[in-house]
């Protein structure tokens, strides 16, 4: 296969490292392996890298993944890497420690210790993974595609190695969450490399993937935007599950081809700017070689014929979300989380579920933890008994930023001043100070429903461990007192089921499945068990005829049925709907339907 028979042209002159990335839910690993694939048919020698210890690319190319190159079988020249970011934190704070030497103290190990558990450790250790392979060691490749993007704040901490010679070297004014400074020094030069191949278009495109919906549109400009302010100039849009009406008469397949080309007429500037390719939406997910093959092909997606018949549908995901709302509303109050995967429309759901506990004569309030999350616009108008709040990181960090500024920055030359700010910037910041504010939220939850929005499966872990560690930490210091003092803890809260009814929203495809099943594990892990399922945009009840749809409705009910197994709890489902359900009349919609 010659990568100019795809839909995407342009693979014939790639250049050596291509980095996809994009909001969840958008296809970003089903497009970055079959572009893998396809380089990899053309007779190059391709390494895929992930960084999401999540990946169901396992599931998809049949293979275990692991922390070394594995060859697929079925696809000669092409290599995957999956980077375990845990893995990789562990690593580097090994290695940070091991350069104190062993006359370090064990108050100053200890001290590191702390410093270095934090989320930005995580993601400093990851772009250290890849720097490795922004090397001349990855030569023994003639294509690296990397399956996500360093963020913006890894590349503007690592823009600014003119400081690292004051303030990185010995440094040990204040926590940092990236531990005593040197554990950057020591990369110095390898992460100046990796910087100089990121900002080379020689050497790297950044490929921006999207769906054609408004809100996976404005993440990617967005992306843009600051990915090119930092110096990631040579950019691409891949719009994926781009849907052309097969049936122009069915009213399903009009609505679904009408929303997708108003969302790209709409498109933001910054993206307007770059050059696009559109991927059909295709028959089935990509799961296995011939599928992922077939999403890049240029040709439309083959529908078999005759349709085979739908076979009965299956009890699961048969109850509709006002059941839920119900089952709910048994209770006076408490806390409804609402988890998944990023793009499945958790806050849809949240606020969807909100207001019917409302219509139910509950007094509301509804959050989120979730930066990119627009409760006020999905909601639109104001409903007596509900009340709108955010827990808005930057709100939230703001003091806490000024209060170490005032005592750390004295002394400090411009550019040690300037990496500082970017310290405090890092995620591990936000976590600290939207634990506090999370936790606030959950005890609101004693005397109203609180319904928490809360951010991607990622960052909702970050807050699961923050809650953890603070429970392990209250328990310590009360252990040995008599009984007479009751310490409840916020995870306490979370596992008790009769104070948080946690709800898991999928959309009915292999990967958001995958990841929720994920969560799920991670919850149990944690003592935390889901009250509900939620599968969103269903096509099952819409009663489609359109050939292509039809085809996918195969594939989708494999899914529910995979649910209903995953599932202790019931499982609810939420159809497909031709207007996207904002305002208080399109949320009560998903209740009605």
């Amino acid at each position: 296969m010659n990568p100019t028979r795809t839909c995407l042209p342009w693979l014939d002159q790639a250049s050596p490292y291509l980095f996809f990335t994009g909001k969840g839910g958008v296809g970003k690993t089903s497009v970055s392996t079959a572009v893998a694939l396809a380089l990899a048919d053309a007779g190059r020698r391709v390494l895929l890298v992930s960084t999401d210890a999540a990946s169901n690319l396992d599931e998809m190319l049949g293979i275990t993944l692991s922390n070394q190159p594995v060859s697929v079988p079925g696809a000669p020249g092409l290599s995957v890497l999956n980077i375990d970011p845990q893995v990789a934190a562990q690593s580097y704070r090994e290695r940070v420690i091991a350069q104190m030497g062993p006359l370090a103290s064990a108050q100053a190990l200890a001290t590191v210790r702390e410093q270095l558990s934090g989320a930005c450790t995580t993601e400093i250790a990851t772009f250290d993974e890849f720097a490795q392979l922004l090397s001349p060691l990855s030569l023994a490749y003639d294509q690296v595609v990397f399956d996500t993007a360093p963020t913006g704040h890894t590349l503007r901490l690592l823009s600014l190695p003119k400081a690292w010679s004051g303030f990185l070297a010995g440094n040990d004014r204040g926590a940092s969450c990236l531990g005593p400074h040197s554990g950057l020094k020591m990369q110095e030069a390898l992460f100046n490399r990796a910087l100089a191949a990121l900002n080379d278009p020689a050497l790297t495109t950044l490929v921006l993937v999207a769906r054609p919906e408004a809100g996976a549109l404005n993440e990617a400009a967005r992306s843009a935007l600051e990915l090119r302010a930092l110096g990631l100039q040579q950019q691409r849009l891949v719009v994926n599950a781009v849907f052309h009406a097969t049936d122009p008469q069915d009213p399903v397949a009009r609505a679904w081809q009408a929303r997708g080309a108003q969302a790209l007429a709409a498109m933001p500037a910054a993206l307007q700017a770059l050059p696009t390719d559109l991927i059909p939406l295709r028959a089935v997910d990509s799961v296995g070689l011939p599928a992922l093959r077939q999403l890049l092909s240029p040709q439309p997606s083959a529908v078999p014929t005759p349709l085979a018949p739908l076979a009965p549908a299956p009890t699961a995901g048969r109850h509709p979300l006002a059941e839920l709302v119900a089952q709910l509303a048994l209770a006076e109050g408490g806390l409804v989380m609402v988890m998944g995967k990023g793009g499945v429309g958790k806050t849809t759901i949240a606020a969807a579920l909100a207001l019917g506990l409302v219509q139910q004569g509950k007094t509301v309030h509804l959050s989120t933890t979730d930066p990119a999350a627009h409760l006020a616009a999905t909601l639109q108008d104001q409903v007596p008994g509900l009340s709108v709040g955010r827990i808005d990181p930057a709100l939230e960090t703001q003091r806490y930023v000024d209060k170490v500024l005032a005592a750390k920055s004295p002394g400090l030359s411009p550019d040690a001043r300037e990496l500082l700010v970017e310290d405090l910037r890092s995620p591990c910041t936000e976590e600290v100070a939207v634990f506090h504010a999370f936790s606030h939220v959950v005890a609101q939850a004693r005397s109203q429903f609180v319904v928490l929005d809360t951010a991607p499966t990622g960052h909702s872990l970050l807050l699961m461990d923050a809650t953890g560690a603070y429970h392990r930490q209250m328990l310590h210091a009360f252990e040995g007192q008599a009984g007479s003092v009751r310490v409840v803890t916020p995870l306490m809260r979370l596992q008790d089921p009769t104070y948080t009814h946690l709800v898991l929203v999928t959309l009915p495809e292999a990967t958001p499945v995958s990841q929720a099943a994920a969560l799920q594990d991670d919850l149990r892990r944690a003592q935390i068990e889901p009250c509900a399922w939620v599968i969103n945009q269903s096509l099952l009840a819409t009663g489609t005829q359109d050939p292509l749809l039809r085809a996918r409705l195969q594939s989708e009910q494999a899914q529910v049925d995979r649910v209903g197994q995953l599932s202790r709890a019931p499982v609810f489902s939420v159809p497909w709907r031709p207007e996207p359900p904002v305002g208080v009349l399109g949320l009560a919609s998903l209740l009605s339907a």
